[in-house]
């Protein structure tokens, strides 16, 4: 038995959604005949309070296909220092869209206001035009970390009552909304544009959303195109995609539930330590430098015992609960991290 907690992106679909897949209806979707990719378009824009969406076949493309809909050559975007957009999207920004990042120290995915509204640009010949703000929620690399509507607020008004446009990285949105309870428009509906993965927590096999105003993604449909995501008959992979926002959100808080028990199982192990604060949704994060031995002989001694996980940085391991992991496996999982951590602690 293997226990794949590399990511949620392992997922495999359901049984379900394979049927939906081989009896979708289809068109070619570049020509805007593609009847189940509108569906799909259309139920994703109206779960995040936007006018539209646009499907598009991962998030990364749907991140840079907002940040060159939103700017122009030579403009500067302000991320909080630890984002996705800053640290796993192969320098896009730069690359696509010709922008330069600003970028500000936060907690969790929060920045304060008041330094979002110092980073923003003042009228200088010398200085790029500050252009758009770029959150993030759930943080990735905080731990899957949720930010409340409260705090997105306080963000995204900082950054309209200077004239910036605001961009949501909600790859995993509707872990947030779960984690908050609440409905995921109430984090998403002030922003200008809304980025979700239909492939992760939610299962599906391909596909994330850009949802946004129609005017937005009538020009954003362009930049689908020029980056090559312009998918012709796309209603197989959309199938799963309503399925996934039909079924399987509600059943996040499970996840939810995993993460916390193996979180508190981790922590009980001698050489290990985990911040228990952190894990609000279905991230866990550890540290092993109570341990002798390396990230590389630990990961190998886990998968070796069937456990796969991944590093973050050089003494911290990420585990990420999902539907393919129960919560009868996660006392077996402990015993496992258990085991290994016994024969290599420090003494």
């Amino acid at each position: 038995m293997i226990y794949d907690l590399r990511s949620d992106t392992v997922t495999k679909p359901t049984p379900e959604m394979r049927q939906a897949m081989a009896e979708a209806e289809v068109g070619d979707d570049v020509y805007g005949e593609d009847p189940t990719v509108h569906e799909l378009e259309t139920l994703g824009a109206e779960l995040v309070g936007q006018e539209a969406a646009l499907f598009v076949p991962s998030g990364t493309m749907g991140n840079q296909v907002a940040i060159l809909t939103h700017t122009h050559r030579g403009d500067e975007i302000i991320a909080e220092s630890n984002a996705h957009i800053v640290y796993y999207e192969v320098g896009g920004c730069a690359v696509l869209s010709g922008v330069q990042l600003r970028t500000i120290p936060g907690r969790n995915g929060y920045m304060e206001p008041t330094a979002i509204e110092e980073a923003i640009r003042g009228a200088d010949v010398h200085f790029p035009e500050s252009r758009l703000l770029c959150l993030e929620n759930t943080h990735n690399r905080s731990g899957g970390t949720v930010v409340s509507p409260e705090a997105m607020e306080r963000m995204i008004q900082a950054a309209h009552g200077k004239g910036l446009r605001v961009h949501l990285d909600g790859a995993r949105i509707f872990n947030a909304a779960a984690a908050l309870g609440v409905k995921a428009d109430k984090l998403t509906r002030s922003c200008d544009s809304v980025m979700f993965c239909l492939s992760k927590g939610l299962a599906a096999p391909v596909g994330s959303l850009l949802a946004g105003s129609a005017e937005f993604i009538v020009r954003a449909r362009k930049y689908r195109k020029m980056l090559g995501g312009g998918m012709r008959q796309a209603g197989i992979l959309a199938a799963a995609g309503i399925i996934a926002l039909q079924k399987m959100i509600g059943r996040l808080g499970e996840d939810h539930h995993n993460a916390a028990a193996l979180a508190q199982g981790i922590a009980g192990i001698n050489g290990l330590s985990v911040d228990l604060s952190s894990v609000q949704t279905n991230m866990v994060v550890f540290d092993i430098s109570g341990l002798r031995t390396t990230m590389e002989s630990f990961l190998n001694q886990l998968a070796e015992a069937g456990v796969l996980a991944g590093p973050v940085g050089s003494s911290k391991v990420r585990m990420v609960t999902h539907k393919d992991i129960s919560a009868t496996d996660i006392p077996i999982v402990i015993q496992i991290i258990n085991k290994i951590s016994t024969r290599t602690i420090i003494g």
